[in-house]
């Protein structure tokens, strides 16, 4: 069931996937990535704010995530960050398979307190990526803005989405990324979502994504 009760349906075949991703710096394994769960998320990456995060985006998007992954966080959390969006960007596709009937695009606004993100996202199988930040911010031990954005760059390149983040308001960078991870969830369970009218269709005009 996806958001607002909207059913799932019509799809080709069962859009659950099992993913792992191995170098010389992280391995990552998805044992069950699930587009149309219920928000059932079991997620251990070494970054204990990313597990929020991720967590948070699986249960307001309706997707159900495994997830264990580990790296070379004593050198820093850039490698195992980044290497998670690509791993999730990756699993995405690979359960979307040909996209026939989808949505496709969508954006949501959600508050955190006094902060708030904007995101809007188009499975277009071109990657773009914008992120602005009008919130004065400070990072926290053991992650940060730029962090984020590494992730979700990676995320909407392996995807192929153009993915657009705006963040406003004012709050700390728990709260602004937050309502980030949040509206992400939202709008990318909009996007996945079949409509019914185009059941069977690329959905666009050129017939190809």
């Amino acid at each position: 069931m996806g958001i607002f009760g909207r059913k799932k349906s019509g799809k080709p075949k069962e859009r659950k996937v099992s993913y792992e991703r191995r170098s010389k710096e992280t391995e990552i394994e998805i044992p069950v990535l699930n587009v149309d769960g219920k928000g059932e998320s079991k997620v251990s990456t070494s970054i204990g704010f990313l597990d929020h995060m991720l967590t948070l985006f699986a249960y307001h998007g309706y997707f159900d995530i495994e997830m264990k992954a580990v790296g070379d966080v004593n050198v820093d959390n850039h490698h195992l960050n980044e290497d998670i969006g690509i791993a999730l960007g990756e699993a995405f596709k690979k359960a979307l398979g040909d996209s026939k009937g989808i949505t496709r695009t969508a954006s949501e606004n959600v508050p955190m307190d006094m902060a708030s993100a904007t995101v809007s996202v188009d499975l277009s199988n071109r990657s773009a990526f914008s992120f602005i930040c009008s919130a004065e911010v400070q990072d926290e031990e053991g992650y940060s803005m730029h962090y984020a954005k590494d992730l979700l760059e990676s995320f909407a390149k392996k995807i192929g989405m153009n993915l657009h983040i705006e963040i406003g308001g004012e709050g700390d960078m728990h709260h602004c990324l937050e309502a980030v991870f949040k509206a992400l969830g939202i709008a990318l369970d909009k996007a996945t979502s079949v409509d019914p009218r185009r059941e069977g269709e690329v959905p666009s005009s050129k017939g190809i994504l």
